[in-house]
C-alpha cells in the first residue's frame, strides 16, 4: 500500500508539474506571511491582516494540489485537461496576488472601505476570478457524475463525487461571504469555518474510497464504508451550516455543533476500518510469500 502511495505522488510531480508548483507557490507565500506574523503581528492598517493572507494562500495550496490527483482520474480528455490545467494556474496566480499584495498593502482584497477606487475594482475582479475557479471546478466535477457504474474504481468514484457536492456547499458559503460583504452573520457565525471544511472533503473523502479499494473486501462493505463515511462528513457540514445561518459559532458547546463532531467521529470510523482492512490485505499477501505489497 506504502509503494503505491509512493508511486501515485511520484506520477503526480512528473505528470501535473504546473500544478504541482502552483501549489508550492502558496506553500511559500503561506510561510512569508507566517515569518511577518510571528515578527510584526497579522494587522496592517487600515485593513489588512496577513493572517488571512496565510490561511488563503494555504488553503488554495492544498486544494490545488488535491485538483491535481484529481484531474489525472477524471476521464476528461488531454486537451480538456491541459485547458482546464492552465485555467486554474493563472486564475490562482492572479488570487495568490491580489490576496497577498492587497493584505501587506493595509487593504482588504475583497470588500474595501478604505480603498481607492481602484482597489474596489480589484475586489471585483478578485470576485471574477472566483467564478472562474467555480466554474473549471465543477467542470472537473462533473468528469465524475459521468461515469459509469462498472467503473473499475467505483469506490473511489464515488467518495470524490460526495467530496466535490461537499465542495459546492463550500463554494455557495463564499457567495453568502460576496453577497454579504462579509465572513461573519448574526452575534457570532463565520461562514469562512462552512467554506474551509467543505473544501477539505476533496481530501478526506477521496482516502476514504482509496482504502476501500485497497482493502479488497466485498463490494457491499466497500459501498457501505463509503457511503455512511462520505454522508457522515455531509451531515456536519450541514449542521455546521445550519449554526453558521443562524449566527451562532461553530464552536460552542450546543446541540448543532456536538451533532458536528459526532457526525465527523462517523466518518473517521469508516476510515479508521477501512484502513485496518487494506493494512490486513496487504500483510496477508506478504505472509503468502508473493513478496510485495500493493
Amino acid at each position: 500500500m506504502m509503494k503505491a502511495a509512493s508511486k501515485s505522488l511520484i506520477l503526480l510531480f512528473t505528470r501535473e508539474r504546473e500544478l504541482v508548483s502552483i501549489s508550492v507557490i502558496g506553500f511559500v507565500l503561506a510561510a512569508i506571511c507566517a515569518v511577518y506574523v510571528a515578527l510584526y503581528g497579522g494587522v496592517i492598517l487600515p485593513e489588512g491582516n496577513v493572517e488571512s493572507a496565510f490561511s488563503f494562500n494555504v488553503a488554495i495550496a492544498i486544494f490545488i494540489l488535491s485538483i491535481a490527483v484529481l484531474l489525472q482520474v477524471s476521464g476528461l480528455s488531454t486537451r480538456s485537461q491541459k485547458r482546464i490545467r492552465w485555467g486554474f494556474v493563472f486564475t490562482v496566480l492572479i488570487g495568490y496576488g491580489i490576496e497577498t499584495i492587497q493584505h501587506f498593502r493595509g487593504i482588504n482584497p475583497r470588500f474595501t472601505q478604505a480603498g481607492t477606487t481602484t482597489d474596489v475594482f480589484v475586489g471585483m475582479f478578485f470576485g471574477i476570478i472566483s467564478i472562474v475557479i467555480i466554474t473549471l471546478t465543477i467542470i472537473v466535477a462533473i468528469s465524475f457524475f459521468r461515469r459509469r457504474d462498472e467503473d473499475p474504481h467505483r469506490f473511489l468514484t464515488l467518495s470524490i463525487r460526495y467530496a466535490f457536492l461537499s465542495t459546492m456547499i463550500s463554494f455557495a458559503a463564499g457567495v453568502c461571504m460576496s453577497v454579504l460583504q462579509s465572513r461573519y452573520t448574526g452575534a457570532s457565525g463565520n461562514f469562512i469555518v462552512l467554506h474551509g471544511l467543505g473544501f477539505h472533503a476533496l481530501q478526506t473523502l477521496p482516502i476514504l474510497g482509496w482504502l476501500t479499494e485497497k482493502a479488497r473486501i466485498n463490494a457491499k462493505r466497500a459501498r457501505v464504508l463509503t457511503h455512511v463515511g462520505s454522508i457522515s462528513w455531509m451531515i456536519s457540514i450541514f449542521l455546521i451550516g445550519v449554526q453558521t445561518i443562524l449566527g451562532r459559532t461553530a464552536f460552542e458547546w450546543s446541540i448543532l455543533p456536538i451533532l458536528a463532531v459526532l457526525a465527523l467521529l462517523g466518518w473517521l470510523a469508516a476510515l479508521v476500518i477501512s484502513f485496518l482492512s487494506a493494512l490486513t490485505e496487504n500483510q496477508a499477501l506478504w505472509i503468502n510469500g508473493k513478496g510485495y505489497v500493493k
